[in-house]
């Protein structure tokens, strides 16, 4: 078993070295306030939808990351303009919108705006919903590059074990149920 300084994916029948890899993060051009990574490398790139993302699996795996006063913006001036990327996360296989901050602080509203707590946190719920988009709070930026590079990492290892499956299906050459 890994432990979290150490992530490894699960060997790939018939290529060992991938074995030996570990997943790449791809952290927006645009991202201002960048996470900073230890256990995974971390390359910058331009991402369709979100901040982070899996080098080569851009279509797939997507993280927003926001700071509270960030998410208070999208809940007025840039309402529209967020609704369209959580939108665009639809597609994603995996797909998380990380609040920077706790729930605590919009309850208390420690930001800069007149907006209510209220407000913020029915969009969130309602964008949650609408968008199929799980909301995660994480208290710091240690704690939040450590989530995204826990998703990255067993995001990419179902993708080892599915392919680990179709090499196992396509080397045995029989439709599954008639073996």
């Amino acid at each position: 078993m890994a432990t979290e300084t150490e992530l490894s994916l699960p060997p790939w029948a018939g290529l060992g070295q991938l074995a030996n890899t570990r997943p790449v993060l791809v952290q927006d051009t645009r991202e201002q306030v960048p996470l900073v990574f230890t256990r995974l490398r971390c390359v910058r790139g331009t991402i369709g939808t979100g901040d982070y993302s899996i080098l080569g699996l851009l279509d797939a795996f997507s993280v927003e990351k926001k700071s509270i006063d960030d998410l208070v913006n999208c809940c007025t001036a840039d309402r529209d303009r967020f609704a369209r990327e959580l939108c665009r996360l639809r597609g994603y296989k995996f797909k998380r919108l990380l609040i920077l901050g706790s729930r605590a602080e919009i309850e208390l509203q420690r930001y800069h705006s007149w907006v209510s707590p209220k407000a913020v946190l029915g969009s969130l719920a309602a964008w949650e919903c609408r968008y199929d988009v799980p909301v995660v709070y994480a208290s710091s930026p240690v704690e939040a590059a450590r989530m995204v590079e826990g998703w990255a990492f067993y995001f990419s290892r179902e993708y080892v074990r599915a392919a680990n499956e179709l090499l196992r299906a396509a080397q045995n050459d029989e439709p599954e149920g008639e073996q």
